[in-house]
């Protein structure tokens, strides 16, 4: 760098003001706290006054107001005395705040009840009714009832303006409301509007997928107006900033009547544009990247959802301060150095003063907002980044606590329902950890021989969790042991990330190829953070469960300090704390040898295994030392990844689906996660429609085949072999509904006989007791029982197969009577040892043709 070119600057730098580089930051003295009891107070009464009655909010208001005066009046006359009068200003503060959040609490809560949206909804009254949309409509994931997977639905945030119910007169109200609209797979698909009519009818692209992700209701954007026809109900959760639930059924394209404003719509454009522009990247950076950019999850799967779930990194996928933070920093450099005459970023480069910086800075924060829609985290983060970017303007020194705690207090006040927002209080919980313990505990671990980036780093991401942890239990009921590495892993690929990723979402409208060049070079960070998440998700230990409640986040709390000290006696003792470490990974990773010897699962020479899924079917059949079939795979792709990840299964020669009902079907992403998978085999009776649908786009994203199994088809792998008895040919009569399409199998392994019947119902029990193949099952050592052991059941076929053993798949307190003790009976009196998951647990069946065992997990 030249002289000329720092003296320069420098004259820059000293004309935005005569407090420029006065001192350094550290140089201050003591962090200034006196604005976080006001804060803190704000919040706590924000949350409790929403619910309460007017009554209560104006005892509060007029109370605290009458209190904050008499406290000033005093210390104006403390003050003419001499005394000191600080400690009653502090007070008189706190209570004016209490004031003002008693006052806007009750005012938003009283909007909520007010109007004739909440008789409506306690009515289940159906109504005619305009609706602004208000937030981006997301798609549900379908939730598994019984062996039927809910249909899909698109939920939309919104607010009714005008509302008529059927036979009644039209009422003009501003009513918030959560609209549901069913859809079902194909579900208004078809060809959607182009981005171009967002302008006259508020529709822009849906997300670029099949089935119901195609629905034109995920293209609206917010500030639409849109005519819905629907049945209120009351809301679903008590307190919430809900008046009535909107549910929509039958209405399969949305009804426009005012298209969305000129910032939504140039917002919509962009973020449509970072989605063409990442069409062509890998699946896992072509979902992530619009997620890690503007908060756009659409595309993410459900599978690497819950992976960042299990791994604490789904703060990446909603867009934080940290988003914010990355921009400005291109803008004015490291946050330290902002006023100092050695400042970096590319708005000293352009000889840009400081005001005229903070200004950038405001209309950068501004459009972030638009974009990335206004979330707690978005608001919080552009509060602050205002706050600090106010001390730009006006040249004087800024501490990041207090802005921290201005940006709480104003955005509460501005909308108290932000106080019970679990995402707000994540959001300043770690932002709070990053300005008070990491700095400190960065200091402590460089005092240690840890070099700087890596103190920083690993502080950064200790402090976050060590203060979100509690919070997070309650929310998912289970603590992450692998959080605090995949954060530090994660991090080092977000900063480029994001910076490619907006260089890509301002592009895209003026150049798609270049945003496309850019779009392919961010695909590399991002496609390493999803490797992170998925790699720490598939790690057996990764987490454990944890009471989620208030509790048992106490609870949390008080472990996490017990470790803190303990962590503090380690480290003045390298050994100890390297054998800590040392344990710490084999409880994580729990190599399969070792995890058998301590906890005898799975036994050695296990043939059969019966995973524990709740009321769905999941089976295993051992065909090697890390290779098993698998048979049909529960309800929940969670629960049976970690069975077969407890089993040491990592090849998958065949996945056999016995029918298509969702409590067999369902979890077929969890078996395919991180496996080698040969082919799916499913029955030749193809319904239900929807899981049909889904088990083959299952199979294509990943390019497995797809077969049908007949009778009479025999198999071998390894040890394994196996016979196919149902369903029959084509041509065969047409099975009654898909349970008696269950492929059937007769399977011998190690000299011994298992046959699994899947889901098969009286009427094919006979036919398959009558078929050529029938007379195989007579005297097998262990049956599967058929449809988690209903009562219907034919009970000659239970006389012919004579089991040794019989198996029951069965989820706890299910609401169906399974199993029936009629089944359990006739299979007793048989001389059957009979065992069933929902008391049992995971069953493994070893020995041979002469001795039947079984192992519970």
């Amino acid at each position: 760098m030249s002289a000329a070119g720092s003296d320069e600057r420098s004259a820059v730098h000293a004309a935005s003001g005569k407090r420029l580089g006065d001192a350094h930051p550290r140089q201050e003295g003591p962090t200034d706290l006196r604005l976080v009891p006001p804060a803190l107070a704000t919040w706590v009464t924000a949350a409790l006054m929403l619910d309460a009655s007017q009554t209560w909010v104006t005892g509060v208001t007029v109370g605290c107001l009458v209190a904050a005066g008499v406290l000033l009046l005093l210390r104006r006359s403390r003050a003419v005395g001499g005394g000191a009068a600080w400690p009653r200003v502090l007070a008189a503060a706190v209570l004016l705040c209490v004031a003002a959040a008693a006052l806007s609490a009750g005012l938003h809560g009283a909007d909520v009840r007010r109007g004739p949206v909440p008789g409506l909804a306690d009515r289940y009254a159906t109504v005619n009714a305009e609706v602004e949309v208000t937030g981006d409509p997301r798609l549900t994931r379908p939730r598994i009832s019984g062996d039927q997977a809910a249909p899909a639905s698109v939920v939309i945030e919104g607010e009714v303006r005008r509302v008529r119910e059927t036979g009644g007169t039209e009422v003009r109200t501003r009513a918030p409301v959560l609209v549901i609209v069913d859809i079902g797979v194909g579900s208004g698909a078809g060809r959607t509007p182009p981005a171009d009519t967002a302008t006259a009818t508020g529709v822009g692209r849906a997300p670029s997928a099949k089935g119901p992700a195609q629905s034109p209701w995920l293209g609206v954007l917010p500030s639409t107006r849109l005519w819905v026809v629907g049945r209120l109900a009351p809301a679903l959760v008590g307190g919430d900033r809900v008046a009535g639930v909107l549910r929509v059924r039958g209405q399969a394209v949305p009804q426009v009547v005012e298209g969305p404003s000129g910032a939504q719509r140039f917002a919509g454009r962009l973020r449509a544009g970072l989605r063409e522009a990442t069409d062509g990247l890998p699946g896992d950076a072509r979902a992530l990247l619009p997620g890690l950019v503007v908060g756009d999850t659409s595309r993410i799967s459900p599978e690497l959802d819950e992976a960042f779930k299990e791994t604490d990194l789904a703060h990446t996928l909603a867009v934080s301060g940290s988003n914010l933070t990355i921009i400005l920093a291109l803008l004015i450099g490291p946050p330290g150095l902002a006023q100092r005459a050695e400042r970096r970023g590319l708005a000293p480069r352009l000889g840009i003063s400081l005001r005229t910086t903070a200004l950038f800075g405001g209309a950068l924060t501004l459009a972030f907002v638009v974009v990335c829609r206004p979330d707690p985290s978005v608001l919080r983060a552009a509060a602050c980044g205002a706050v600090a970017l106010l001390a730009l303007a006006t040249g004087r020194r800024r501490s990041l606590i207090p802005a921290l705690a201005t940006a709480v207090l104003l955005l509460v006040l501005y909308d108290p329902w932000l106080a019970r927002s679990y995402g707000f209080l994540l959001s300043v919980l770690a932002t709070g950890a990053l300005l008070t313990l990491a700095p400190r505990w960065s200091e402590a671990l460089r005092r240690r021989g840890v070099p700087a980036r890596w103190a920083e780093g690993l502080a950064a991401a200790a402090a976050a969790q060590a203060l979100c942890a509690p919070v997070v239990a309650v929310l998912s009921a289970r603590v992450s042991l692998v959080a605090v590495p995949c954060n530090l892993l994660a991090e080092v690929a977000v900063a480029p990330a994001t910076v490619l990723g907006f260089a890509a979402l301002a592009t895209a409208p003026l150049a798609l190829p270049v945003a496309k060049v850019l779009a392919w070079c961010a695909s590399w960070p991002a496609g390493w953070i999803a490797g992170v998440a998925r790699t720490g998700a598939a790690l057996p230990g990764g987490g454990v469960d944890w009471p989620g409640s208030w509790g048992g986040a106490a609870l949390l709390g008080l472990v996490t300090v017990v470790v803190l000290f303990a962590g503090r006696w380690l480290l003045r003792h390298p050994w100890w704390c390297g054998v800590c470490g040392v344990l710490l990974v084999l409880v994580v990773v729990q190599p399969p040898p070792l995890t058998r010897v301590v906890t005898g699962w799975p036994p050695p020479g296990w043939r059969f295994a019966m995973c524990d899924v709740g009321q769905g079917d999941a089976t295993v059949l051992a065909a090697g030392e890390g290779t098993g079939v698998v048979v049909d795979t529960g309800p929940d792709p969670a629960l049976v990844d970690r069975c077969l990840r407890t089993l040491g299964i990592t090849r998958i020669p065949l996945v056999v689906l016995t029918h298509f009902h969702a409590d067999h079907v369902a979890g077929l992403p969890g078996v395919l996660r991180g496996r080698a998978v040969g082919a799916i085999e499913t029955t030749g009776f193809e319904e239900p429609a929807d899981q049909v649908e889904f088990v083959r786009k299952e199979a294509a994203a990943r390019h497995i085949p797809l077969a049908q199994a007949v009778a009479g088809e025999e198999r071998r792998t390894g040890p394994l072999s196996w016979q196919v008895l149902w369903p029959p040919p084509p041509g065969a009569p047409t099975p009654d509904g898909p349970n008696d399409a269950s492929v059937t199998l007769l399977v011998r392994s190690g000299g011994l006989r298992l046959l699994l019947l899947g889901d098969l119902e009286p009427p094919a029990q006979q036919a398959l007791l009558r078929s050529p193949e029938g007379a195989s099952v007579a005297g097998v050592d262990v049956l599967k029982v058929a449809h988690h052991g209903s009562a219907y059941q034919d009970p000659e076929l239970i006389r012919v197969v004579a089991p040794r053993l019989a198996l029951i798949s069965v989820g706890a307190d299910n609401t169906y009577g399974h199993p029936a003790p009629s089944t359990v009976a006739a299979l007793g009196a048989l001389g059957a040892v009979v065992l069933r998951t929902d008391r049992d647990g995971a069953l493994a069946v070893t020995g041979t043709g002469e001795e039947v065992r079984v192992a519970r997990d």
